[in-house]
Protein backbone atom coordinates (compact mmCIF):
# COMPACT_ATOMS: atom_id res chain seq x y z
CA UNK A 1 0.00 0.00 0.00
CA UNK A 2 2.89 2.53 0.41
CA UNK A 3 4.04 3.24 -3.36
CA UNK A 4 0.32 3.94 -4.18
CA UNK A 5 1.00 7.23 -6.49
CA UNK A 6 0.95 10.58 -3.83
CA UNK A 7 0.63 8.35 -0.41
CA UNK A 8 3.32 10.31 0.64
CA UNK A 9 2.04 13.84 -0.11
CA UNK A 10 -1.16 12.77 1.65
CA UNK A 11 1.06 11.71 4.71
CA UNK A 12 3.03 14.69 4.82
CA UNK A 13 -0.57 16.85 4.87
CA UNK A 14 -1.37 14.55 7.92
CA UNK A 15 1.63 15.42 9.42
CA UNK A 16 0.79 18.95 9.34
CA UNK A 17 -2.40 18.97 10.36
CA UNK A 18 -1.61 17.30 13.38
CA UNK A 19 1.36 19.81 14.08
CA UNK A 20 -0.91 22.42 13.48
CA UNK A 21 -3.91 21.18 15.64
CA UNK A 22 -2.48 19.10 18.20
CA UNK A 23 0.62 20.47 19.27
CA UNK A 24 0.01 24.06 18.07
CA UNK A 25 2.79 24.73 15.92
CA UNK A 26 2.48 27.28 12.50
CA UNK A 27 2.15 25.19 9.28
CA UNK A 28 5.17 27.16 7.45
CA UNK A 29 7.29 26.21 10.91
CA UNK A 30 5.88 22.50 10.45
CA UNK A 31 6.31 22.05 6.69
CA UNK A 32 10.19 21.26 6.46
CA UNK A 33 9.86 18.32 8.83
CA UNK A 34 6.66 16.82 7.61
CA UNK A 35 8.02 16.64 3.79
CA UNK A 36 11.05 15.67 4.74
CA UNK A 37 12.02 12.69 2.35
CA UNK A 38 10.03 14.60 -0.38
CA UNK A 39 12.28 15.41 -2.90
CA UNK A 40 9.30 16.26 -5.44
CA UNK A 41 8.19 19.96 -5.41
CA UNK A 42 4.57 19.37 -6.61
CA UNK A 43 4.37 16.09 -4.29
CA UNK A 44 5.04 19.27 -1.10
CA UNK A 45 3.15 21.77 -2.83
CA UNK A 46 -0.16 19.34 -2.64
CA UNK A 47 1.01 18.43 1.02
CA UNK A 48 0.64 22.25 1.45
CA UNK A 49 -2.60 22.63 -0.24
CA UNK A 50 -4.15 20.29 1.63
CA UNK A 51 -3.23 21.17 4.71
CA UNK A 52 -3.65 24.91 4.19
CA UNK A 53 -7.51 24.04 2.40
CA UNK A 54 -8.75 21.89 5.51
CA UNK A 55 -7.70 24.50 7.64
CA UNK A 56 -9.76 27.16 5.86
CA UNK A 57 -12.79 25.08 5.87
CA UNK A 58 -12.86 22.65 9.06
CA UNK A 59 -16.04 23.88 10.32
CA UNK A 60 -17.79 22.96 6.49
CA UNK A 61 -15.58 19.65 6.31
CA UNK A 62 -16.85 18.76 9.82
CA UNK A 63 -20.84 19.33 8.94
CA UNK A 64 -20.41 17.59 5.85
CA UNK A 65 -18.99 14.68 8.25
CA UNK A 66 -21.17 14.63 10.59
CA UNK A 67 -24.13 14.40 8.27
CA UNK A 68 -23.42 11.30 7.44
CA UNK A 69 -22.32 9.54 10.27
CA UNK A 70 -24.74 7.92 13.22
CA UNK A 71 -22.35 9.05 16.14
CA UNK A 72 -20.36 11.94 16.07
CA UNK A 73 -16.27 11.43 15.50
CA UNK A 74 -14.26 13.01 18.27
CA UNK A 75 -12.75 16.07 16.81
CA UNK A 76 -9.58 14.32 17.00
CA UNK A 77 -10.24 11.17 15.86
CA UNK A 78 -7.76 10.06 12.74
CA UNK A 79 -10.76 9.08 10.96
CA UNK A 80 -12.35 12.29 11.19
CA UNK A 81 -8.79 14.13 9.70
CA UNK A 82 -8.35 11.74 7.06
CA UNK A 83 -11.72 13.04 6.15
CA UNK A 84 -10.94 16.28 5.92
CA UNK A 85 -8.36 16.07 3.56
CA UNK A 86 -10.07 13.73 1.32
CA UNK A 87 -12.39 15.84 0.93
CA UNK A 88 -10.91 19.32 0.95
CA UNK A 89 -9.19 16.51 -2.24
CA UNK A 90 -12.13 16.34 -3.88
CA UNK A 91 -14.35 19.59 -3.28
CA UNK A 92 -11.23 22.15 -3.42
CA UNK A 93 -8.18 20.45 -5.16
CA UNK A 94 -10.01 18.83 -8.15
CA UNK A 95 -8.57 15.27 -7.24
CA UNK A 96 -10.84 12.80 -8.61
CA UNK A 97 -13.27 11.46 -5.72
CA UNK A 98 -12.19 7.51 -6.83
CA UNK A 99 -8.08 8.86 -6.35
CA UNK A 100 -9.03 10.78 -3.12
CA UNK A 101 -10.72 7.60 -1.35
CA UNK A 102 -7.99 5.37 -2.70
CA UNK A 103 -5.26 7.74 -1.19
CA UNK A 104 -7.46 8.23 2.18
CA UNK A 105 -7.87 4.48 2.89
CA UNK A 106 -4.43 3.76 3.72
CA UNK A 107 -3.70 5.91 5.82
CA UNK A 108 -6.12 3.69 8.32
CA UNK A 109 -3.92 0.93 8.86
CA UNK A 110 -5.86 -1.33 11.91
CA UNK A 111 -8.59 2.29 11.64
CA UNK A 112 -11.99 2.28 10.51
CA UNK A 113 -11.71 2.16 6.84
CA UNK A 114 -15.02 1.06 5.91
CA UNK A 115 -16.79 4.13 8.01
CA UNK A 116 -14.58 6.35 6.37
CA UNK A 117 -14.88 4.59 3.07
CA UNK A 118 -18.35 4.72 3.20
CA UNK A 119 -18.88 7.99 4.79
CA UNK A 120 -17.07 9.43 1.54
CA UNK A 121 -19.07 7.44 -0.74
CA UNK A 122 -22.54 8.29 0.54
CA UNK A 123 -21.09 12.10 0.24
CA UNK A 124 -19.53 12.09 -2.90
CA UNK A 125 -22.67 9.87 -4.36
CA UNK A 126 -24.62 12.71 -3.04
CA UNK A 127 -22.78 15.73 -4.92
CA UNK A 128 -21.55 17.34 -1.28
CA UNK A 129 -20.30 21.01 -1.83
CA UNK A 130 -18.71 22.92 0.99
CA UNK A 131 -20.17 26.39 1.71
CA UNK A 132 -18.81 29.38 -1.14
CA UNK A 133 -17.97 31.61 2.31
CA UNK A 134 -16.21 29.42 4.77
CA UNK A 135 -17.93 29.33 8.28
CA UNK A 136 -15.11 30.78 11.08
CA UNK A 137 -14.37 28.46 14.14
CA UNK A 138 -16.77 28.99 16.58
CA UNK A 139 -14.13 30.54 19.13
CA UNK A 140 -13.18 32.94 16.96
CA UNK A 141 -15.94 34.06 15.27
CA UNK A 142 -17.52 34.50 19.26
CA UNK A 143 -14.28 36.32 20.23
CA UNK A 144 -14.12 38.67 17.11
CA UNK A 145 -18.24 39.16 17.12
CA UNK A 146 -17.61 40.62 20.67
CA UNK A 147 -14.74 42.61 19.60
CA UNK A 148 -16.24 44.35 16.21
CA UNK A 149 -19.46 42.94 15.91
CA UNK A 150 -20.65 40.83 12.79
CA UNK A 151 -20.07 42.61 10.43
CA UNK A 152 -17.04 42.46 11.22
CA UNK A 153 -17.12 38.28 11.17
CA UNK A 154 -19.11 38.04 7.99
CA UNK A 155 -15.88 40.40 6.01
CA UNK A 156 -13.65 37.62 7.63
CA UNK A 157 -15.54 35.12 6.26
CA UNK A 158 -15.77 36.28 2.86
CA UNK A 159 -11.84 36.89 3.41
CA UNK A 160 -11.23 33.67 4.17
CA UNK A 161 -12.82 32.00 0.89
CA UNK A 162 -9.52 32.10 -0.96
CA UNK A 163 -6.39 33.93 0.00
CA UNK A 164 -6.14 37.86 -0.61
CA UNK A 165 -4.53 39.32 -4.18
CA UNK A 166 -0.43 40.02 -3.98
CA UNK A 167 0.35 43.11 -2.77
CA UNK A 168 3.88 45.25 -3.95
CA UNK A 169 5.78 48.11 -2.05
CA UNK A 170 7.66 49.93 -4.71
CA UNK A 171 11.27 51.12 -3.90
CA UNK A 172 10.75 54.09 -5.57
CA UNK A 173 6.38 55.65 -5.04
CA UNK A 174 7.66 58.30 -7.85
CA UNK A 175 7.18 55.31 -9.88
CA UNK A 176 3.59 54.05 -9.26
CA UNK A 177 1.95 54.40 -12.70
CA UNK A 178 5.32 53.18 -14.67
CA UNK A 179 4.26 49.80 -12.03
CA UNK A 180 0.98 49.99 -12.22
CA UNK A 181 1.17 49.75 -15.92
CA UNK A 182 4.25 47.44 -16.21
CA UNK A 183 2.44 44.44 -13.52
CA UNK A 184 -0.92 45.18 -14.99
CA UNK A 185 -2.12 46.44 -11.25
CA UNK A 186 -3.65 48.66 -9.62
CA UNK A 187 -2.99 50.91 -6.64
CA UNK A 188 -4.16 52.64 -3.72
CA UNK A 189 -1.69 54.81 -2.59
CA UNK A 190 1.32 56.24 -3.47
CA UNK A 191 3.83 53.72 -3.85
CA UNK A 192 1.99 50.55 -4.20
CA UNK A 193 0.47 48.14 -6.54
CA UNK A 194 -1.49 45.18 -6.31
CA UNK A 195 -1.68 42.54 -9.19
CA UNK A 196 -3.40 39.00 -9.02
CA UNK A 197 -1.93 35.63 -8.24
CA UNK A 198 -1.77 34.09 -11.42
CA UNK A 199 2.18 34.58 -11.76
CA UNK A 200 5.19 33.36 -10.07
CA UNK A 201 6.25 36.01 -7.71
CA UNK A 202 10.09 35.75 -9.03
CA UNK A 203 8.57 35.92 -12.86
CA UNK A 204 7.28 39.30 -12.75
CA UNK A 205 8.83 42.50 -14.09
CA UNK A 206 11.04 44.34 -11.93
CA UNK A 207 11.46 41.23 -9.13
CA UNK A 208 15.19 41.02 -10.24
CA UNK A 209 16.26 44.53 -10.33
CA UNK A 210 14.37 44.93 -7.06
CA UNK A 211 12.05 47.31 -7.54
CA UNK A 212 9.63 45.87 -5.33
CA UNK A 213 8.98 43.61 -2.56
CA UNK A 214 5.93 41.74 -1.33
CA UNK A 215 3.95 43.31 1.46
CA UNK A 216 0.26 43.70 2.13
CA UNK A 217 -0.90 47.03 2.45
CA UNK A 218 -1.85 46.82 5.72
CA UNK A 219 1.55 46.00 6.76
CA UNK A 220 3.14 48.82 4.61
CA UNK A 221 1.22 51.27 7.12
CA UNK A 222 3.52 51.53 10.04
CA UNK A 223 6.45 53.17 7.75
CA UNK A 224 4.50 55.70 5.76
CA UNK A 225 3.64 56.75 9.08
CA UNK A 226 7.10 58.36 9.94
CA UNK A 227 7.28 59.27 6.28
CA UNK A 228 10.69 60.58 5.14
CA UNK A 229 13.69 60.02 7.19
CA UNK A 230 16.15 62.53 5.43
CA UNK A 231 19.06 61.26 7.14
CA UNK A 232 17.54 60.66 10.47
CA UNK A 233 17.92 57.58 12.57
CA UNK A 234 15.28 54.93 12.87
CA UNK A 235 15.22 51.54 14.66
CA UNK A 236 13.17 49.11 13.22
CA UNK A 237 12.36 46.53 15.65
CA UNK A 238 11.36 42.71 15.85
CA UNK A 239 12.37 43.72 12.01
CA UNK A 240 12.20 40.25 10.00
CA UNK A 241 11.53 39.95 7.05
CA UNK A 242 12.42 43.13 6.27
CA UNK A 243 9.63 44.99 4.29
CA UNK A 244 9.25 47.77 6.61
CA UNK A 245 12.93 47.52 7.03
CA UNK A 246 13.12 48.43 2.94
CA UNK A 247 10.63 51.27 3.29
CA UNK A 248 12.14 53.19 6.14
CA UNK A 249 15.73 52.79 3.56
CA UNK A 250 14.04 53.61 0.51
CA UNK A 251 12.68 57.06 2.17
CA UNK A 252 15.69 58.06 3.59
CA UNK A 253 16.34 56.81 6.85
CA UNK A 254 19.72 55.30 8.84
CA UNK A 255 18.32 52.10 9.41
CA UNK A 256 19.24 50.01 12.27
CA UNK A 257 17.13 46.73 12.29
CA UNK A 258 17.00 44.83 15.19
CA UNK A 259 15.88 41.01 15.13
CA UNK A 260 16.13 38.05 17.14
CA UNK A 261 16.38 35.23 15.09
CA UNK A 262 19.67 35.07 12.74
CA UNK A 263 17.41 33.00 10.29
CA UNK A 264 15.46 35.64 9.70
CA UNK A 265 18.11 37.90 9.75
CA UNK A 266 19.45 36.57 6.98
CA UNK A 267 16.61 36.71 5.13
CA UNK A 268 16.44 40.13 5.38
CA UNK A 269 20.04 40.56 4.28
CA UNK A 270 18.94 39.32 0.89
CA UNK A 271 15.59 41.17 0.80
CA UNK A 272 18.43 44.73 1.37
CA UNK A 273 20.53 42.98 -1.32
CA UNK A 274 18.16 42.29 -4.06
CA UNK A 275 16.54 45.85 -3.35
CA UNK A 276 20.08 47.67 -3.24
CA UNK A 277 18.99 49.04 0.02
CA UNK A 278 21.36 49.28 3.19
CA UNK A 279 20.39 49.13 7.00
CA UNK A 280 22.75 47.92 10.29
CA UNK A 281 21.53 44.99 10.73
CA UNK A 282 21.72 43.68 14.48
CA UNK A 283 20.67 39.97 16.02
CA UNK A 284 19.32 40.65 19.31
CA UNK A 285 16.23 40.12 21.57
CA UNK A 286 15.14 43.34 22.36
CA UNK A 287 13.75 42.95 25.85
CA UNK A 288 17.69 42.31 26.44
CA UNK A 289 18.99 45.09 24.10
CA UNK A 290 20.00 48.44 23.63
CA UNK A 291 21.09 50.93 21.85
CA UNK A 292 24.06 53.05 22.02
CA UNK A 293 22.10 56.31 21.78
CA UNK A 294 18.59 57.68 21.68
CA UNK A 295 17.06 57.48 17.99
CA UNK A 296 14.66 60.04 15.91
CA UNK A 297 12.38 57.09 15.52
CA UNK A 298 11.36 53.84 16.61
CA UNK A 299 9.00 51.25 14.71
CA UNK A 300 7.82 48.49 16.91
CA UNK A 301 6.46 45.78 14.89
CA UNK A 302 5.60 43.91 17.95
CA UNK A 303 5.27 39.87 18.08
CA UNK A 304 1.60 39.08 18.23
CA UNK A 305 -1.01 36.13 17.43
CA UNK A 306 -0.89 37.05 13.91
CA UNK A 307 -4.46 36.62 13.62
CA UNK A 308 -4.45 39.69 11.01
CA UNK A 309 -3.31 37.27 8.37
CA UNK A 310 -5.87 34.51 8.60
CA UNK A 311 -6.70 34.97 5.36
CA UNK A 312 -3.38 33.87 4.14
CA UNK A 313 -2.28 31.98 7.31
CA UNK A 314 -5.53 30.01 8.39
CA UNK A 315 -3.51 27.66 10.93
CA UNK A 316 -3.96 31.18 13.61
CA UNK A 317 -7.39 30.44 13.44
CA UNK A 318 -7.12 26.69 15.29
CA UNK A 319 -3.83 27.06 16.82
CA UNK A 320 -4.14 30.37 18.79
CA UNK A 321 -5.99 30.35 22.36
CA UNK A 322 -6.85 33.20 24.60
CA UNK A 323 -4.30 32.27 27.08
CA UNK A 324 -1.93 32.85 23.51
CA UNK A 325 -3.33 36.54 23.17
CA UNK A 326 -3.30 37.18 26.83
CA UNK A 327 0.77 36.57 26.95
CA UNK A 328 1.45 37.81 23.81
CA UNK A 329 0.04 41.03 25.01
CA UNK A 330 1.97 41.33 27.83
CA UNK A 331 5.40 41.00 26.32
CA UNK A 332 4.14 43.81 23.85
CA UNK A 333 3.52 46.27 26.74
CA UNK A 334 6.80 45.27 28.45
CA UNK A 335 8.29 46.34 25.11
CA UNK A 336 6.92 49.33 25.41
CA UNK A 337 8.11 50.51 28.18
CA UNK A 338 11.53 49.44 27.27
CA UNK A 339 11.75 51.08 24.11
CA UNK A 340 9.82 54.26 24.76
CA UNK A 341 13.19 55.92 26.58
CA UNK A 342 14.99 54.92 23.67
CA UNK A 343 13.23 57.77 21.60
CA UNK A 344 14.67 60.96 21.73
CA UNK A 345 12.28 63.89 23.26
CA UNK A 346 10.11 65.09 20.29
CA UNK A 347 10.67 61.87 18.54
CA UNK A 348 8.06 59.40 17.13
CA UNK A 349 7.77 55.75 18.20
CA UNK A 350 5.43 53.89 16.42
CA UNK A 351 3.94 50.27 17.71
CA UNK A 352 2.48 47.96 15.14
CA UNK A 353 0.67 44.29 15.45
CA UNK A 354 -0.96 42.37 12.89
CA UNK A 355 -3.73 41.32 15.21
CA UNK A 356 -7.48 41.53 15.02
CA UNK A 357 -7.24 41.53 19.35
CA UNK A 358 -7.86 44.54 21.30
CA UNK A 359 -5.72 43.18 23.52
CA UNK A 360 -3.09 43.52 21.37
CA UNK A 361 -3.67 46.92 20.11
CA UNK A 362 -5.78 48.99 21.52
CA UNK A 363 -4.94 48.07 25.13
CA UNK A 364 -1.24 48.21 25.04
CA UNK A 365 -1.79 51.62 23.06
CA UNK A 366 -3.37 53.02 26.28
CA UNK A 367 -0.56 51.55 29.03
CA UNK A 368 1.82 53.12 26.37
CA UNK A 369 0.78 56.53 27.47
CA UNK A 370 2.16 56.05 31.06
CA UNK A 371 5.68 56.07 29.46
CA UNK A 372 5.82 59.44 28.10
CA UNK A 373 4.27 59.26 24.85
CA UNK A 374 1.27 61.00 23.20
CA UNK A 375 -0.67 59.58 20.92
CA UNK A 376 -0.84 61.40 17.54
CA UNK A 377 -4.01 60.88 14.93
CA UNK A 378 -1.91 60.36 11.35
CA UNK A 379 -2.66 62.78 8.43
CA UNK A 380 -5.00 60.87 6.03
CA UNK A 381 -3.04 62.28 3.25
CA UNK A 382 -0.28 59.62 4.66
CA UNK A 383 -2.82 56.36 4.57
CA UNK A 384 -3.75 54.28 1.85
CA UNK A 385 -7.53 54.43 -0.21
CA UNK A 386 -10.14 52.56 2.53
CA UNK A 387 -7.99 52.85 5.71
CA UNK A 388 -9.00 55.34 8.32
CA UNK A 389 -7.57 56.70 11.57
CA UNK A 390 -10.16 56.16 14.58
CA UNK A 391 -11.20 58.52 16.86
CA UNK A 392 -8.52 57.88 19.38
CA UNK A 393 -6.18 58.80 17.28
CA UNK A 394 -4.73 54.76 16.34
CA UNK A 395 -5.44 52.94 13.19
CA UNK A 396 -7.22 49.56 13.56
CA UNK A 397 -7.20 48.00 10.50
CA UNK A 398 -10.27 44.90 9.97
CA UNK A 399 -10.38 42.24 7.27
CA UNK A 400 -11.77 43.61 3.84
CA UNK A 401 -10.74 44.30 0.14
CA UNK A 402 -7.73 42.14 0.85
CA UNK A 403 -6.60 44.06 4.10
CA UNK A 404 -4.66 41.75 6.97
CA UNK A 405 -5.50 42.80 10.31
CA UNK A 406 -3.61 45.25 11.56
CA UNK A 407 -3.13 48.23 14.57
CA UNK A 408 -0.69 50.79 14.72
CA UNK A 409 -0.54 53.69 16.61
CA UNK A 410 2.10 56.78 16.52
CA UNK A 411 3.00 58.23 19.36
CA UNK A 412 5.33 61.11 19.82
CA UNK A 413 7.81 61.47 23.15
CA UNK A 414 7.11 64.30 25.34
Amino acid sequence: MTDIQGLPARRAAMQLLDAVLRRGQALEAALAGATRGIENSADRALAHAIASETLRHIPDLDDLIDSATRQRLPDDAKARMVLRSALVQALILGTPPHAAIATALPMLEGGPRRLVHGVLGTLFRGKAQLRAIPLLPPKVEDRWSKAWGHGMTGAASEALAAPPPLDLTLKNPAETDLWVEKLAGETMVPGHVRVGRQIGIVDLPGFEEGAWWVQNISASVPARLLGEGKGRSVLDLCAAPGGKTMQLAAAGWQVTAVEREERRLARLSENLERTHLSAELVTADVLKWEPRFPVDAVLLDAPCSATGIFARHPDVLHRIRVRDIAQLAEVQARMVARVADWVKPGGQLIYATCSLEPEEGEAVAEQAKKHGLQLVKPDPAQLPQGITAQEQGWVRILPGEGRDGFFIAAFTRS
